[in-house]
């Protein structure tokens, strides 16, 4: 059973538009699509969120985000409660700390993060050059410490309070796929796996995807949370997006990814299966005629099953 649930928040990133991706996404037939698999999906609509920018000296936007990453904290956990699987649509990227923390405290710090993105997002408040928490939230998920002073980390610490981070994100659990633009600060943290376009390249998606599942089964996981960001795309396959970066994956790279981690999770013998997701940053002002939102759906499909022949 699958819920969905929308996040139509954009405050913090980089570029004003992805709040629209939740209702682009939709309309491009999420729901249906998912239900033509025989899989029961309920819409549970979106978390509320505030309408305009918050001035202040600290972290930017930084109430705004708090408030929304608690309600939508709370719908998660709710979901993975009643035994669902959350497929979380934004706004941008940094709500995914919002039902990531939410599943390492349902699975009591069991949980294996695959994270699809042209970025590495484990910068801090003191590492980041635009001070977007958009480009943070895995290194808050890992609980690292601000490295700035005053209003910033005390709203840095009030963030990671309410992830309620008893227990932290293994970083040596999660696995990065796609990275193409990496800053120099965050390449020391990246503990895990780093998947880069080179790696992709040079290698093909099945090896890669091959790597991550050992890497997943050589951790001992048995939850895994994919948040997918749609700038892991290339650009001028799905220019829907305020992040995107040059030489991203092709239309048959992503859905060859989706269709070998969905193998993957049916074989007999895995160890780990998928309990939650997100589907962020579609920004639908910089979209041709809902061409990223579109893919972004058969992404998705792929991932819970779809296949050319329709078998599983």
């Amino acid at each position: 059973m699958i819920d969905v649930i929308g996040a139509p928040f954009d405050l913090c990133g980089k570029r004003l538009g992805s709040r629209l991706g939740p209702a682009a996404v939709r309309l491009a037939g999420l729901v249906e699509a998912l239900e033509a698999l025989e899989l029961h999906v309920e819409d549970r609509g979106d978390v509320s969120v505030p309408s305009g920018e918050v001035c202040g000296c600290g972290l930017r936007n930084f109430q705004p985000l708090l408030d929304v990453v608690k309600d939508l904290r709370e719908l998660v956990m709710t979901s993975l409660i009643g035994g669902r699987v959350p497929v979380v649509l934004g706004g941008e990227h940094s709500l995914a700390m919002a039902g990531i923390s939410a599943a390492i405290q349902h699975f009591e710090g069991d949980l294996g993060l695959l994270w699809i993105d042209a970025h590495a997002d484990i910068n801090t408040p003191d590492t980041s050059d635009t001070g977007n928490i958009h480009g943070m939230p895995v290194a808050a998920l890992a609980g690292l410490p601000s490295g700035s002073e005053g209003q910033v980390d005390d709203e840095w610490r009030q963030l990671l309070g309410a992830l309620d981070l008893s227990q932290k994100l293994d970083l040596e659990a999660t696995v990065w796929y796609g990275l193409r633009d990496v800053d120099r600060a965050e390449r020391p943290r990246l503990a895990g796996l780093p998947i880069t376009m080179h790696d992709i390249d040079r290698h093909g998606v099945e090896a890669e995807v091959n790597r991550l599942c050992s890497w997943f089964d050589r951790s001992g996981v048995r939850q895994l949370w994919i948040s997918f960001d749609v700038d892991a795309l290339d650009p001028i396959l799905a220019p829907g997006t305020g992040t995107g970066v040059r030489g991203g994956l092709t239309y048959r790279e992503a859905h060859l990814t989706a269709e070998l981690i969905r193998e993957a999770l049916d074989a007999r013998g895995c160890r780990f299966k998928l309990v939650g997701v997100d589907l962020v940053e579609t920004n639908p002002l910089y979209d041709s005629q809902n061409e990223t939102a579109k893919m972004s759906v058969e992404w998705l499909a792929s991932l819970f099953g779809k296949t050319i022949l329709g078998t599983r």
